[in-house]
């Protein structure tokens, strides 16, 4: 099924660019229906440039492409969402995302940590840092697949006694311990995501 885009008076609709991995949001851009038909052509993200007047594919320059996973369309068919398997940083600032900077509030306690967490075990793994317990883990097999066991454990007998922070921080374990091993193991999360995808059936 095909849906009508609603462009703006001057032909162009947003488009926000997440990471498909992560949800993390890399960008926002404009797209007119020439921008869209070549995603929809190339697999790539692409774009008008509203100041250079311009059509333009994303890392076009830098290499920092977009590899188009899914297009979504939201209720008022204004607006565009593009998941995307990003290159390199999305943003022209070398960050990995334009929205780095914080006005209001604390992202601490958000997934916002997911990526960054999930991008310092990458470069641990590119990168040994002395003395780091992720690259520790990295090289030693047995001592990871041990303490994902041991983490797992303590989560369970958390869950049966009453201290929040103390199942809050078991959780948290777990999880790092599972990102070390999926690093690990190259495991890609799009295939995690697909077998969650089919126990939601």
């Amino acid at each position: 099924m095909t849906l009508p885009l609603k462009f703006d008076k001057d032909g162009l609709i947003p488009v926000i660019v997440q990471d498909a991995r992560t949800n993390e949001v890399l960008m926002m851009a404009y797209a007119n229906e020439e921008a869209y038909n070549k995603m929809l052509e190339t697999g790539r993200t692409h774009f008008w440039s509203r100041s250079r007047r311009k059509l333009w594919m994303k890392g076009e320059s830098s290499g920092n492409v977009q590899d188009i996973v899914s297009i979504q369309l939201d209720c008022d068919s204004d607006t565009l969402l593009v998941r995307a398997n990003q290159t390199g940083n999305a943003c022209h600032l070398d960050r990995p995302t334009c929205f780095e900077d914080i006005l209001y509030g604390d992202i601490s306690g958000t997934a916002a940590i997911i990526p960054e967490l999930k991008r310092v075990i990458a470069d641990r793994k590119k990168n040994p840092k002395e003395g780091s317990y992720t690259c520790k883990l990295l090289q030693d097999e047995d001592k990871l697949l041990k303490k994902v066991v041991e983490e797992a454990a303590e989560v369970v007998i958390s869950a049966k006694g009453e201290d929040r922070d103390a199942q809050a921080w078991e959780v948290a374990d777990l999880i790092y311990h599972l990102m070390v091993l999926m690093e690990h193991l190259d495991l890609d999360p799009e295939e995690v995501f697909r077998q969650l995808s089919e126990r939601r059936k």
